[in-house]
């Protein structure tokens, strides 16, 4: 079991197939990635959360009151989600699905049944879980003789003979005795064995295989320890995979609140892909897993401001105090559909691109009212800015990982559940932040919840409708306050304090990957909007503007260009120009979009027989090509109205809000140029900008624009369009503004081009 050194949470245990089981590590946000062997070809593992579908049915009673139901998925049978790529891994698209999973040495418990157990009847079909867990055994693979082998591996040996150039920097010259060499492995691998937690935790850990980063070594090979460290644990990774053993790698950022790929992920991933491409092992299989929690082992969230802490011993006593005491909900872990690594490999480096510019090429012209020519381009971005410290890993080799990291990344979000709390958080976040009766809450709850499913994602729960919002609220007494009215119904009212609002904000991001593609559509019809605000007069409604389908995608495009690529989980091999266009089509699907048509053009249901105008038939094939058809000309020109229906603008408001935080922290951080004090350092940098985004924050409240992650997105994010210099320094990066955003004036510019997107 593979875990990052900022990943320092308890572990969960999924449930394994009955012949070889295997125990998965679930990190706070609940992304990770294991590997195991079967055979001859090596199997790897990855983790998030997800899967089928649910509805409301309603059930008459006898006294004229309907009890609401919500049920798990529709029909007889779950849907099969969290699907592999069909344009990298088309052949594991193919033959890899979830009855494959035992063989692998997992099993989904979800598709747990009485034929996985010893027993047959009515009592064991609805105990099989529990039975079939109580069979399942944990054993330890190991060699017996590892740890000679990783001594005697040639990798140990050239850093001991000096052959690394790393290995020969001053004061390591001095040759070293075997026995004083061995003495130094045997730390190190010890260190790599040994769990970082103390006593009810790291017996329970070495026995489920934990591996660890050496403490206090810095994974670089610029030193004698750095290069003797990154031998011994290629080694020792490349032993588990020859051995058949399973692994697990978180990939997300701890305590983050959004979807993000963590540098040590990135390490763990290089070490696999290496592994394969030396030969050691054939092949790997990558299964993304799906972990969702009603509420986190590390609740508190108070974290999120800050950087993450591994758990000490009193966080974990604490952790199991509150698990006892039934403050988390439930947990709730799904596999996705598995894909061959090798044949990864091969599709990434034969479709690989070349027509991608950087950010600054791409937005720059834009912010600054130039011709936005380019936005169609596709964007390069480093997923794994860290990885660059290792000399061993290539250029094109550290792309390999990071389109690898988001790819898996994004298939495990596609496959992890929304559980009951992160539907409250986004009601109470962004829907009614002023308060609601409990009544309507519990109707918004139920929509939002058909909302969730009509969009292929599955919810964490089931059961009466009333029972599943007092769970939700009870899990959440300390965001809300409950007032009993005389009138029978209660209001309940979110708080507004620093640690409440973070945590709600934290609990809602768990929506915006189902909502992704609405979320960006509305807030590109929001900065449309900005635009005609002006010469709109004071009786016109939003309703009543027609918007060009080619002015919308421009924005759309905009707004794709300046978000992240692992933010929205947009695979590597999907173009923005499609991913624009599937954002079209989900506005006009959920009905916040519908078609303006000319008064003069013919009712759709006029059947008439007419002859059909020239520009509709095909061209000769040898005249035709995609770019000049006339059916693209004219799709350029279609218009569009924003529905008058009545849920629409509440909808429209929502969906702006799942966006809020990242794009707030963004125009904040664009303020924040005026005052920033470059040049200097970047940790003293973020540190500043932090506390410039609390400040803003206790003016309106919107603590949920306070994650340091969104922070250091934006850093990064700048750093991208050119707005941020770095240079190297003696104690870090320094951090200096261009030349082009010196000026006050361009400053404004970028936060106005900003700040359009954000709805408030």
């Amino acid at each position: 079991m593979l875990q990052a050194p900022l990943t320092t949470l308890p572990s969960v245990d999924t449930a394994a197939g009955p012949k070889s089981p295997h125990p998965a590590c679930a990190s706070r946000s609940g992304r990770a990635m294991a590997l195991t062997q079967r055979d001859s070809a090596t199997r790897i593992l990855l983790a998030e959360k997800k899967s089928p579908q649910r509805h409301m049915k309603t059930w008459p009673l006898g006294f004229g009151v309907k009890l609401e139901i919500v049920t798990p998925f529709l029909g007889k049978y779950r849907p099969f989600v969290g699907r592999c790529c069909q344009i990298c891994t088309p052949k594991s698209w193919q033959s890899s699905f979830h009855k494959h999973l035992p063989s692998l040495g997992f099993h989904n418990v979800l598709q747990v049944t009485e034929e996985d157990t010893r027993y047959r009847g009515w009592l064991v079909r609805r105990l099989c879980y529990f039975l079939a867990v109580l069979d399942w055994k944990v054993h330890s693979e190991t060699p017996q003789d590892l740890q000679e082998r990783i001594f005697c591996s040639k990798r140990v040996q050239d850093v001991m003979a000096l052959k690394v150039p790393q290995a020969r920097v001053a004061g390591s010259v001095v040759s070293k005795s075997p026995a004083q060499w061995r003495s130094k492995v045997l730390q190190i691998l010890g260190q790599i064995q040994s769990p970082l937690s103390l006593f009810i935790l790291r017996a329970l850990l070495s026995r489920l295989g934990g591996v660890f980063l050496p403490p206090r070594a810095e994974h670089t090979p610029d030193s004698e320890r750095g290069a003797l460290s990154r031998a011994i644990l290629t080694s020792y990774i490349e032993e588990l995979l020859k051995s058949r053993q399973h692994l697990v790698i978180f990939l997300e950022e701890p305590v983050s609140g959004v979807s993000r790929l963590s540098a040590p992920g990135g390490e763990w991933l290089s070490l696999v892909l290496g592994a394969v491409r030396a030969g050691v092992v054939p092949d790997v299989m990558l299964v993304p897993v799906g972990i969702a929690y009603d509420v986190a082992p590390n609740a508190s969230h108070g974290g999120l401001s800050g950087s993450a802490q591994p758990f000490g011993l009193w966080s974990c006593l604490l952790a199991v105090r509150r698990a006892l005491g039934r403050e988390f909900g439930c947990v709730r872990v799904d596999f996705a559909q598995p894909f061959s690594l090798q044949e990864y490999t091969a599709n990434s480096l034969f479709r690989r691109s070349c027509s991608q510019k950087s950010l600054e090429e791409l937005l720059l012209p834009v912010i600054l009212g130039k011709s936005p020519d380019l936005l169609d381009w596709e964007k390069w971005e480093e997923w794994y800015p860290g990885l660059g410290a290792a000399v061993e890993l290539k250029a094109e080799e550290r792309v390999l990982v990071g389109r690898l990291g988001l790819h898996s990344l994004s298939a495990s979000v596609s496959c992890s559940a929304v559980m009951a709390v992160a539907i409250m958080s986004a009601l109470l976040l962004l829907k009614h932040r002023e308060g609601v009766f409990l009544s309507r809450l519990m109707s918004d709850f139920s929509w939002l919840v058909e909302e969730t499913l009509l969009r292929n994602c599955d919810v964490g729960f089931s059961g009466r409708l009333r029972d599943l919002v007092l769970h939700a609220l009870c899990l959440l007494r300390g965001c809300v306050s409950l007032h009993r009215l005389s009138r029978g119904d209660v209001l309940v009212a979110p708080r507004e304090t620093e640690a409440a609002v973070r945590e709600l904000g934290c609990h809602s991001a768990a929506l915006l990957p189902v909502f992704t593609c609405e979320a960006v559509g509305a807030c590109a019809i929001n900065a449309l909007l900005v635009e005609m605000l002006p010469f709109l007069g004071p009786a016109e409604l939003p309703a009543a503007v027609v918007l060009s389908q080619e002015e919308l995608s421009r924005k759309v495009l905009a707004l794709l260009q300046l978000l992240p690529r692992d933010f929205l989980l947009l695979q590597p091999c999907q173009s923005v120009s499609c991913y624009s266009q599937d954002v079209l089509d989900k506005l006009i699907q959920c009905g916040l979009l519908v078609a303006e048509e000319a008064p003069s053009e013919r009712l759709a249901c006029d059947t008439a027989r007419r002859r059909f105008p020239r520009k509709l038939l095909w061209k000769e094939m040898e005249d035709f090509n995609d770019s000049d058809s006339d059916y693209d000309e004219d799709a350029g020109k279609r218009r569009f109205k924003i529905s008058q229906l009545d849920n629409c603008p509440d909808f429209f408001l929502f969906l702006c809000g799942l966006l809020g935080p990242l794009l707030k922290t963004f125009e904040r951080a664009a303020a924040f140029l005026a005052e920033s004090g470059c040049p200097e350092r970047e940790l003293e940098y973020l540190e500043k900008l932090q506390r410039f985004l609390v400040r803003k924050a206790r003016e309106d409240g919107s603590f949920e624009c306070t994650n340091r992650s969104l922070a250091a997105s934006s850093v990064r994010t700048f750093k991208e369009l050119g707005v941020l210099r770095e240079r190297p320094g003696p104690a870090g990066p320094i951090l200096h503004l261009s030349e082009t955003f010196s000026t006050k004036g361009n400053q404004e510019q970028l936060e106005k081009f900003i700040g359009q997107f954000s709805s408030s």
